[in-house]
Parts: structure tokens; sequence; C-alpha cells
């Protein structure tokens, strides 16, 4: 038999992680099956009780178009590189919308679900990546109304697109997931947030080259200009599909930076603000 006592006791310190280590991503990979149950879910609420269901994901982007066709094509006269305006708006429509819905939904996703923060433990990061992400279905039954203009427009993308555009459409969301992280945190303690986010939605609208051509913007403030990450988005989303503007350069890399820059800082405020949500929420 072995004498326990000759065994020296064994010491265990334990000290917080620091740096990118204290994020604990890796609890994501091991909650991963809530993170696809919470997608569907939220889908499923989103469209729950409706009488038209999905077609809202269509609905809304074309009367969006229409309007914009109005105001600033027939009225404006605004130039739109020389590609059908229709089309024109319509393709910027597509990765502003995925960002708008995500970047609303996510921001509200602590709030939302209260409940379960403050009964279970689980990756409160779950919340507004679910939400994000969700945009995603939206997004996909748009792209079929964009693809069905295309071939009416006779507008063939070049090779390119099928990587440029998953590349623009994971900067839009990692620019959605970014934001949404400050504002879903910022929100459990200052509801204030739920009133600003219309605003917030409808100015970046119109200081992203949605409706009209980034070329109208002077030279002297086009880097200006592209520290908006959705900017360098569009204008490489149209150039991805429509072959409109020019292919990625510094000014998209900028925006770029700044998508990723958003992101890790959110999820560093996001992480250090995680431990009260319970007790604030």
């Amino acid at each position: 038999m072995t004498d326990i006592s000759k065994h020296e006791p064994t010491t265990v310190y334990i000290r917080p992680t620091s740096g990118f280590a204290a994020l604990n991503l890796k609890d994501l990979w091991h909650f991963r099956e809530l993170v696809v149950f919470m997608i569907w879910r939220d889908i499923k609420v989103r469209y729950k009780q409706t009488l038209l269901g999905a077609l809202w994901a269509i609905i809304q982007p074309v009367m969006t178009m229409l309007v914009f066709n109005f105001l600033f094509n027939n009225v404006a006269k605004v130039s739109s590189d020389g590609i059908p305006y229709p089309i024109f708006s319509f393709t910027a429509l597509l990765p502003w919308g995925l960002f708008s819905t995500a970047l609303n939904s996510a921001s509200r996703s602590l709030t939302s679900n209260h409940n379960m923060i403050t009964k279970t433990y689980f990756p409160r990061l779950v919340l507004p990546m679910a939400s994000v992400l969700g945009g995603l279905v939206d997004f996909a039954i748009a792209l079929v109304i964009l693809l069905g203009m295309m071939v009416y427009y006779k507008i063939t993308p070049s090779i390119t697109a099928l990587w440029a555009v998953p590349l623009f459409v994971l900067s839009s969301i990692v620019t959605a997931l970014g934001v949404a992280l400050w504002l879903s945190a910022i929100n459990v303690k200052y509801r204030d947030v739920g009133y600003a986010l219309p605003f917030i939605s409808q100015f970046w609208l119109f200081i992203t080259p949605v409706a009209y051509s980034s070329n109208v913007i002077s030279d002297k403030w086009q880097v200006i200009y592209a520290l908006n990450p959705m900017a360098g988005v569009v204008n490489g989303f149209r150039w991805a599909l429509l072959g409109s503007g020019n292919p990625p350069d510094m000014l998209v890399a900028i925006s770029s930076f700044i998508s990723i820059i958003i992101l890790l800082s959110g999820l560093v405020y996001f992480r250090n603000m995680e431990r009260t949500f319970a007790d604030t929420i």
C-alpha cells in the first residue's frame, strides 16, 4: 500500500486570464448547438403570425429601392456610374439590409432575453452572434431577386464575384457584430440605446453610398469617408457584382481595418461587462 502521508500537497494557483485569452472564445464552440438553436428561434419569431412571412425580406429592399429610384434618380438625377439605377441601389441595399437588420436585433438581444441571462449560464456572446447570423437568411432570399434583376438588365458578374461577394458579406457581418457588441452591452445599463438605434441606422444609411455613388464625394474627403466601414462593403459589393467603381484598393483596406478594430474592441468591452449583466439587467 502507498503511504499517502509521504506525498506532499499540491498547490494550485488560480489567476485570471489576460490578453485575448480572457475573451474565452472557445466557449462559443462548446455552445455551438445553442448558437444554431438561437438562430432558428430568432428566424421563427421574426415571421411568427405574419401574413407574408419571409416575403418581407423581399418587400423591404424592393420598396426602399423604388423610393430611392424616384427621389435620387428621377428627381435629384444622382449619378449611378452608368448602371441602371434600380439595380445600382438594390445591390447596395443587400449588404446594408444585412448590416441594419443585424445591428437592430443584436443590439437588443440581451434585454430581449433577460430571463435566460438571469437563470442559467451560457456565453452571453451567443445572443448577439445568433441575431447577426440570423440575418443571413433574409440576405439569401433578397439575393435571389438581385440575381433575377441582373438577368433582366443583362449584367454578368466576373469570376471574382465568387470570392469577393462572400468576403464583403463577411465584412458586413463583422461590422454589425462589432457595433452590436458595444451597443448591446451599453443597452443593459442604459436603455437610451433602444431610442437611439433608429436614428443611428438612418444616419448611417445616408453617410453610406447606398442611394448614391461614392464618386460624388470629393477626392480630399475619400480617406475620411473610408473610415465608415460600410462604405467599403457597399463599394466592394457593387464592384464584385456590377463592375462599378474601382477594385478593392487602399480605401477598402481602411474600411476593413476599421471593421476589425470595432469587432476586437467590442469583444473586449462585452467580455468586461459580461460579469455584471445578470445583476444589472
